[in-house]
C-alpha cells in the first residue's frame, strides 16, 4: 500500500506563540513532500480529532504526524487503529515550553522536529502481530499460602490452574506456625493462620488441578506455549500452559552460620523456627533438660542486616519474636522475656500489636548490639549487650536464647548449585545435572546458576535470574511481580521478605499479571514495560554471522541458538526492548516501526547548518522509559536549555546501534549525547541491562571516533533517574560548552 503522510500541527498551548506554524507547514509540504499538512487551534479537541479521522477516511492518509504535545498526553485520542502509523512530534514540552519564543534557533528546532517525524513514519510500517494458538491455563508452583491464594484467584477469574507442590501436603510454612500476628482489629491477640479453609477452597474448586509430592522436571517453550513436564512417584504429567506463578517461598538462614550470636555454644541456643516447632509439639521447654523455662532472651537480626550474612531486613522477624514472647508468657506467666533489637520494626496496624506486648511487664525490650553469647557454669546462657538504650553495657542471663533468623528466597544459590527440590524431593527424583539445562543440553557459557525449581530450558539458565540478595524481581521499583522471564511471575516471600498478610496481597497481584500475560500473548502483544506493543523482532538470517551477540545480550532469554550459534527466536518471550537490534553488527534485526533505517533516516533529514553559521548541532539519543519523561518534565517546569539539541527517543539505550553514532558524525553533528536509566541495584534499567550495554558499546563508539580522527569528547553517556529532570538543562548546556571548546565537526558540509 502506498504510504500517504498527513502532518497535523497544533497551535495551542503556546506553540503558535513560540514558533511560526506557517513555516513548518511549508517544510512539511515542500521539503518533506507530505501531501497533507494542516494546522489547528486545538488538535486534541473533538474537531481536531475529526480533522485527522476525516483525512484518514476520505484522503487515504495512513501515516499521521501529530505535531503537538508529548506522546504521554492523550495517547488514546491519537490512536487511529493498528493500520495507521502515528508519531507524536513534541512541539510543546520539547520546543515551545523550554526555548525562547520567536527565536531563530527555536524555529529551526521546530522545523527539524517535523522533518524527523515525517522520516520516522515514512520508514515505519503498521505492526503485524504474531498470533498463534496459545493456552490460557496458568501453572502455580508452590502450595503454600501464596501459591494457594494465587491459584484460587486465577481460578475464580475463570482460568484453569494447575497447582504443583513438592511436599505431600499443602500449606507450606503455615502448617508449622501455631499462631500468626493479629490481622483484625484491635490487632492485639494472636490468630490462626486460616490455611485449612484455603486448602478446602482450592480442593473443592473444579478449575484447579492439584499435584502433590510433585516437582517440575522441565519447562520449555514460550508464553502461551509453555510445555511443562511434572515428575512424581507415579510418573508425572505433561501439560501446556500460558503463564507461570512461582510461589516457592523461603528457607531459614542456616543456623550453622550464626556462631557469632551463640548458636552451637549450648543446645539452649535455638532459632525462631525451632521455637515454633516446640509450640507445635507440646509446648516450650528447655532443650538441654526438658524442664520449664524461667527466662528467655530473644536476639533480633541474628545474621540479618549484616554484610557478612544477610545484608537485608527480613521484615517479619521482629513481629515473630513479639509473637513468641507472648507464647512464653502465656505458657509460663512468671517467666521473664528479654528482646534485644537493632531497630524493632512493626509497621502499620502491627504497631498496636507491638504496643500490646510492650505493656506486658514481664517482657523487657532494649536496643543494643550483641557483644558475646556464652554458656555459664550453671548452664544458663549469658548475653552481653552494648550500646543499649540504658546508656550502659548489660549482661543478661537466661535459660534459653532464641535467634531471630532471616528469610532466604528459595531461588538463592550459594557457592554451589543447590536445589530446593533435591532436599525434599520424592524418592527417585534426580535434579538436573549441574551445567546442563532441564532437557540435558549444555548450558551456554556464562549461564546464570539456577536453583533447579522451574528447570527452564533457556540458554541463559534453568531458573529465574536473581537480582540483589537472590530475589528474582525484574524491576523492584516500578514493576513488582515481574521477572526477567516473560510471563513467569514471582510472588510472596520468594519475591521479597513478607508475612502471610502481604503474601496474600502479593498472590492476587501475581495472579492478575499471569492473566494479563496470557491475554496479551493471545493477541500477539507485549507485556511490561511496552505493554500492548504488537511488533516483534524480524531477522534477515541470510546475513547472520553467528556472532551470538544478540543471544548473549537479550535480557529476557527470548533468543536461543543452535549448535552453530544461529539465533532461534522465541517471540513470545520478547519484551520489544530492541537490545538485539543494538547488539547486531550486521544490522539484520528490525521491527516494523523501529529499525536501523528509520533512525538513520531521521538523523539524515535534520537540517545541518554549515560551519560558517556557527550553529553547532548535538544529537541526543534518549531512552523512552525514564529519560524522556524527565525531558518532558523539563518542559512542564518551563526550564530552558539550548536549542542546538535534536532528540531521538530510543526504546532502550541498549537498543542503540553504533551505526547511528557514525551516521550522526558523518552527517555533520558536532556531538552525540546518550541519556538512559540508571543501572544497578539502586535504581535499575527498565530492560535490566540497557544502560550497562550502552556503556559497554561506548568502546566501539570510541574506536569509530579514532577512525574518523575525531575527539572522544564529542560523545557522552549519562544515566538519570526519572526524578533527575532538573539536571537535564545543565547536562545539555555543559555538553554544548564542550563542543564549542573542541570546535565544529570537520565533516560538516561534506
Amino acid at each position: 500500500m502506498e504510504k500517504k503522510v498527513g502532518v497535523y500541527i497544533c497551535k495551542g498551548c503556546d506553540i503558535a506563540k513560540a514558533v511560526a506554524v506557517d513555516k513548518m507547514v511549508e517544510v512539511a509540504t515542500g521539503e518533506c513532500k507530505a501531501p497533507i499538512c494542516k494546522a489547528h487551534d486545538i488538535l486534541c479537541s473533538p474537531e481536531g480529532i475529526n480533522l485527522i479521522k476525516n483525512d484518514i477516511a476520505g484522503e487515504g492518509v495512513n501515516r499521521v504526524v501529530v505535531a503537538a504535545c508529548s506522546g504521554r498526553v492523550f495517547p488514546e485520542l491519537f490512536d487511529f487503529g493498528n493500520n495507521i502509523v502515528v508519531d507524536r512530534a513534541n512541539l510543546r514540552e520539547q520546543v515551545a515550553w523550554c526555548h525562547e519564543a520567536n527565536d531563530e534557533d527555536t524555529q529551526m528546532l521546530a522545523e527539524d522536529v517535523i522533518r524527523m517525524a515525517v522520516a520516522k513514519v515514512m520508514n515505519s510500517d503498521p505492526p503485524e502481530p504474531l498470533v498463534e494458538e496459545t493456552s490460557k491455563d496458568i501453572l502455580v508452583v508452590g502450595g503454600g499460602v501464596t501459591g494457594m491464594t494465587a491459584a484460587r484467584a486465577a481460578a475464580e477469574a475463570g482460568y484453569k490452574v494447575t497447582l504443583v507442590e513438592k511436599n505431600s501436603s499443602l500449606g507450606g510454612w503455615a502448617t508449622k506456625f501455631v499462631k500468626v500476628f493479629p490481622k483484625h482489629p484491635p490487632y492485639k491477640d494472636l490468630e490462626d493462620s486460616g490455611y485449612e479453609d484455603l486448602i478446602r477452597d482450592i480442593e473443592a474448586n473444579p478449575g484447579i488441578t492439584i499435584h502433590k509430592a510433585t516437582t517440575v522436571k522441565k519447562i520449555s517453550g514460550q508464553p502461551g506455549q509453555f510445555q511443562v513436564e511434572l515428575k512424581n512417584d507415579s510418573g508425572g504429567a505433561q501439560l501446556k500452559v500460558g503463564s507461570v506463578v512461582q510461589a516457592t517461598g523461603w528457607k531459614p538462614y542456616p543456623a550453622e552460620k550464626l556462631g557469632k550470636w551463640g548458636y552451637g555454644v549450648s543446645p539452649d541456643v535455638i532459632t525462631n523456627i525451632t521455637m515454633e516447632e516446640m509450640m507445635a509439639n507440646g509446648g516450650i521447654k528447655r532443650p538441654s533438660t526438658g524442664q520449664p523455662v524461667e527466662s528467655v532472651t530473644f536476639i533480633q537480626c541474628a545474621g540479618s542486616r549484616d554484610k557478612d550474612h544477610l545484608p537485608y531486613c527480613s521484615a517479619v522477624c521482629c513481629r515473630v519474636s513479639l509473637k513468641q514472647a507472648m507464647y512464653i508468657r502465656q505458657q509460663y506467666p512468671d517467666a521473664k522475656v528479654y528482646i534485644i533489637y537493632k531497630d524493632l520494626r512493626s509497621p502499620a496496624q502491627y504497631e498496636l500489636f507491638y504496643a500490646n506486648v510492650q505493656n506486658d511487664e514481664g517482657i523487657f525490650l532494649t536496643k543494643g548490639e550483641i557483644a558475646g553469647v556464652t554458656r555459664e557454669d550453671d548452664g544458663q546462657i549469658a548475653v552481653e549487650v552494648t550500646d543499649t538504650l540504658l546508656g550502659e553495657n548489660i549482661k543478661i542471663k537466661s535459660d534459653m536464647v532464641v535467634l531471630a533468623t532471616g528469610m532466604v528466597p528459595t531461588t538463592k544459590v550459594e557457592d554451589k548449585i543447590e536445589t530446593a527440590e533435591s532436599e525434599t524431593a520424592p524418592a527417585g527424583e534426580v535434579p538436573a545435572e549441574e551445567g546442563k539445562t532441564a532437557d540435558g543440553k549444555k548450558e551456554a557459557a556464562g549461564a546464570e546458576k539456577g536453583a533447579r525449581i522451574l528447570n527452564l530450558s533457556y540458554r541463559q539458565g534453568t531458573d529465574l535470574p536473581t537480582l540483589k540478595y537472590g530475589f528474582p524481581d525484574s524491576h523492584f521499583i516500578c514493576f513488582p511481580y515481574e521477572t526477567r522471564r516473560t510471563a513467569i511471575y514471582a510472588a510472596g516471600p520468594l519475591r521479597a521478605p513478607m508475612d502471610f498478610g502481604c503474601s496474600i496481597s502479593d498472590a492476587y497481584g501475581a495472579a492478575l499479571k499471569a492473566i494479563q500475560a496470557v491475554e496479551a500473548v493471545a493477541r500477539g502483544a507485549a507485556v511490561h514495560p511496552r505493554a500492548g506493543d504488537l511488533t516483534y523482532p524480524e531477522f534477515f538470517m541470510q546475513r547472520c554471522t553467528q556472532c551470538k551477540r544478540c543471544t548473549e545480550e537479550c535480557p529476557f532469554g527470548a533468543l536461543d541458538e543452535d549448535d552453530k550459534g544461529t539465533p532461534l527466536p522465541n517471540p513470545g518471550r520478547c519484551r520489544r526492548c530492541g537490545v538485539c537490534l543494538g547488539a547486531c553488527p550486521e544490522r539484520i534485526i528490525s521491527f516494523k516501526n523501529y529499525n536501523i533505517n528509520m533512525i538513520s533516516s531521521m538523523i539524515k533529514t535534520i537540517h545541518m547548518p554549515d560551519e560558517f553559521e556557527e550553529k553547532p548541532r548535538i544529537l541526543a539519543f534518549i531512552c523512552e522509559n525514564d529519560a524522556m519523561p524527565a525531558v518532558d518534565m523539563v518542559g512542564f517546569k518551563r526550564m530552558k536549555y539550548n536549542a542546538m539539541i535534536r532528540i531521538i527517543p530510543l526504546r532502550c539505550l541498549g537498543s542503540m546501534n553504533s551505526i547511528w553514532v557514525s551516521d550522526a558524525l558523518a552527517s555533520g553533528f558536532d556531538g552525540v549525547i546518550l541519556i538512559g536509566c540508571k543501572k544497578g541495584d539502586d535504581y535499575q534499567c527498565h530492560f535490566i541491562r540497557g544502560s550497562e550495554l550502552a556503556a559497554t558499546r561506548m568502546s566501539n563508539v570510541r574506536d569509530k571516533l579514532k577512525q574518523l580522527v575525531l575527539e572522544e569528547e564529542r560523545v557522552e553517556l549519562h544515566e538519570l533517574a526519572i526524578s533527575d529532570y532538573e539536571k537535564i538543562p545543565k547536562i545539555f548546556d555543559d555538553f554544548l560548552e564542550v563542543i564549542n571548546s573542541v570546535g565544529m565537526n570537520p565533516y560538516k558540509g561534506m
